[in-house]
Order: C-alpha cells, then structure tokens, then sequence
C-alpha cells in the first residue's frame, strides 16, 4: 500500500469516527445542526484539518465553532482509540467555506 493510500484510509476513519463523536457523544447546547465535510491528514499523519459547516446563520457557525473547540480533547480521544495509531493526530475543526 503506498503512502498516499494509507493516508487517505486513514483520513476516511478519521472522518467516520469525528462524524459519530459530533453527532452521538458531544452534549453542548451551542452544537448546531454540523455535518463533517471532509478530513485531510498530513503525510506524517501527525495532523488532521477537519472541515465542517453548520445550518443556520453566523451567530450559528461562532456557536457550532466552540463547541467543537471544547469537545477536541473528547474527539481526539476518540480518533486516538479507533485508528490504532502509534501518535494521535492533532485536530484542527476548520469551516467549510461551501458557498451559501
């Protein structure tokens, strides 16, 4: 398997696993309707962008924004457990700038 490969399996898992964590385990008030767009990794696989976007409006998206600051540790306990990684990746929450 070459590198680019792994790092893309390992950016799908990491997807699925922030997904599930954002929707199921996180209980902030703040946390809007977010969905998790997309996960990149870098070669190294020491950090991970994770980019998301949120229905509603700006007061919406600053919400959403800290909650997710404030569940990161949660979340990347979580990518930690489920990817088996020998150094857990470093998560960056990252709004999708998907147009309107």
């Amino acid at each position: 398997m070459s590198q680019q490969q792994h790092q893309r399996r390992i950016a799908v898992r990491v997807h699925e696993v922030v997904a599930s964590v954002v929707e199921h385990q996180v209980k902030d008030e703040r946390l809007g309707m977010v969905t998790i767009t997309d996960v990149r990794m870098t070669a190294d696989l020491h950090e991970a962008t994770v980019f998301w976007t949120v229905w509603g409006d700006e007061a919406q998206r600053e919400d959403s924004a800290a909650a997710l600051e404030a569940a990161k540790g949660l979340v990347r306990t979580a990518v930690g457990r489920a990817t088996g990684l020998k150094h857990t990746p470093s998560i960056t929450f990252m709004l999708d700038a998907v147009p309107e």
